[in-house]
């Protein structure tokens, strides 16, 4: 999608918030307020209720759409799903799949995120794959294998062309997620830097080298320029703090602004 390798990517995932008419107004501000973010590119992870009426505000803008979740099949008697198809009518051009609330509260599986990864990458759309560990993994020591498990079953059958083209990873620490409570610098750089290398392993050096990873976990104006100075961290999903265009702008302004000149790891 992005023709610059590794652009900074900063999706604002508002979850279940939203009106259509609220997510208009927030739509628009957040196309104004990060337009003087030239070197980044941004994403809106609208409800399904909403995304035509944003698709329609940020047409032809630097800002393009997402959505939440995807079907993995084209049609059917799957009552209350979606289906890529569906969603690019819509203008969605890329989903965000396998998120933690979807594992942790709806029971997707390593496999259903292998079938959406490639419905959505059959489509020509960005799959944007979360992993991330639990407090109780991460306790027992068993974060990186989580991750390495995730990936592993996530991408299986994804080729290396698609991987290139199509494929953004989204770290976000489960333990993080709405809590406040970020991850260290040191163990945001851990785990993004092992993901680059499992990339490397399974996709080869090229195709790891312009994978975007991005952190995800109580990101904030606060910690964004701190996050930006980590090599493998390529911009940010970002949840709560999304829902207010002027504190999502501000961290998509500081990571820009930490990062001009930043050569990728």
């Amino acid at each position: 999608m992005d023709e610059l390798v590794r652009l900074p990517l900063f999706v604002a995932n508002w979850k279940m918030n939203k009106t259509v008419r609220e997510a208009e107004h927030c739509a628009v501000d957040i196309v104004r307020l990060t337009a003087r973010s030239r070197a980044v590119s941004v994403c809106i992870a609208a409800p399904y209720t909403a995304l035509a009426a944003v698709g329609r505000k940020i047409a032809d803008t630097r800002v393009w759409l997402g959505a939440q979740n995807c079907h993995a099949l084209a049609k059917g008697a799957f009552t209350g799903e979606i289906s890529v198809a569906m969603l690019t009518d819509l203008g969605c051009q890329g989903f965000l799949i396998g998120h933690s609330e979807r594992r942790q509260l709806f029971g997707e599986t390593d496999a259903a995120v292998a079938l959406k990864v490639q419905a959505a990458v059959a489509a020509k759309c960005t799959a944007i794959v979360c992993v991330g560990e639990t407090e109780q993994e991460r306790a027992a020591g068993e974060t990186l294998r989580v991750i390495e498990r995730q990936l592993s079953h996530g991408l299986s059958g994804l080729s290396q062309e698609a991987a290139g083209a199509w494929l953004v990873i989204a770290y976000e620490p489960v333990w993080a997620i709405g809590t406040g409570h970020n991850a260290s610098p040191a163990e945001v750089a851990e785990v993004h830097r092992q993901i680059r290398a499992w990339l490397s392993g399974c996709f080869g050096e090229k195709v790891a080298g312009a994978v975007r990873i991005l952190y995800g976990g109580s990101v904030k104006p606060d910690n964004t320029a701190e996050l930006a100075g980590l090599a493998d961290v390529d911009g940010a999903l970002v949840g709560g703090a999304s829902l207010d265009a002027e504190t999502f702008a501000e961290i998509v302004t500081r990571f820009d602004q930490a990062t001009r000149g930043k050569k990728p790891s």
